[in-house]
């Protein structure tokens, strides 16, 4: 079910993924993947989770919330998942809408040696800096699920051997149906990550994306 959230931008659905900027001890703004959670009534708390003592939960401690915002480029969703990134202002260039909040904390419980967070997300602000119709990119998709796998390769209680299973998969799909975007975004998680390493140690062979144009479609 779609929800249109009182005082949002955009209307949410299930998990809809995002980026946060969160302003840190150093008054950058640390930008960082958030997931949010919709409402079942318009009129409800869109809410979201932190996993850990993360620089967003920091922040949203100690400030009282920050800007989340929406965007299409898959290049910022894998420097905000997987990379420290801090930024002068909050709101990014690539951004479509954002929504200034007031993060409250809701509910907290224990996940082996993990405390997960749960934040009530009251919009303050909000914009929509431009309007696109949308389109639909497998390469895209496969680059936002593969920054959340390459992420549990080191959390205790997930299956290595499945996660660079999915990851294989996701570069298989990169390179057969993404644009320039979502292969510079999925060579920025090899930059940033060791994981075809871990796949190389365990004799996996995994597809080059290279650059350039897909090679292929399905």
């Amino acid at each position: 079910m779609t929800v249109s959230p009182d005082g949002w931008p955009v209307d949410l659905r299930g998990v809809t993924e995002s980026v946060v900027a969160t302003l840190g001890p150093n008054d950058r703004w640390n930008v960082a993947a958030l997931g949010l959670h919709a409402p079942d009534a318009p009129d409800d708390p869109v809410t979201a989770r932190t996993y850990g003592r993360t620089r967003t939960w920091r922040n949203f401690t100690e400030r009282g919330g920050g800007v989340v915002q929406f965007t299409v480029d898959p290049r910022e969703f894998v420097d905000a998942a997987l990379t420290v990134r801090e930024e002068p202002e909050p709101v990014l260039p690539g951004a479509d809408a954002w929504v200034e909040v007031r993060a409250t904390e809701v509910d907290r419980e224990r996940r082996g040696d993990t405390t997960v967070r749960t934040w009530a997300l009251e919009p303050v602000e909000s914009a929509v800096v431009s309007e696109r119709v949308p389109t639909v990119n497998r390469g895209f998709g496969a680059v936002v699920d593969a920054t959340v796998a390459v992420s549990r390769l080191d959390v205790p209680g997930y299956d290595t051997a499945e996660l660079l299973d999915r990851l294989r998969y996701f570069a298989d799909v990169v390179d057969r149906c993404g644009g320039p975007a979502e292969r510079e975004a999925f060579a920025r998680i090899d930059g940033a990550t060791d994981w075809r390493a871990l796949a190389a140690d365990r004799g996996l062979d995994v597809v080059d994306v290279a650059d350039g144009e897909p090679s292929g479609s399905s």
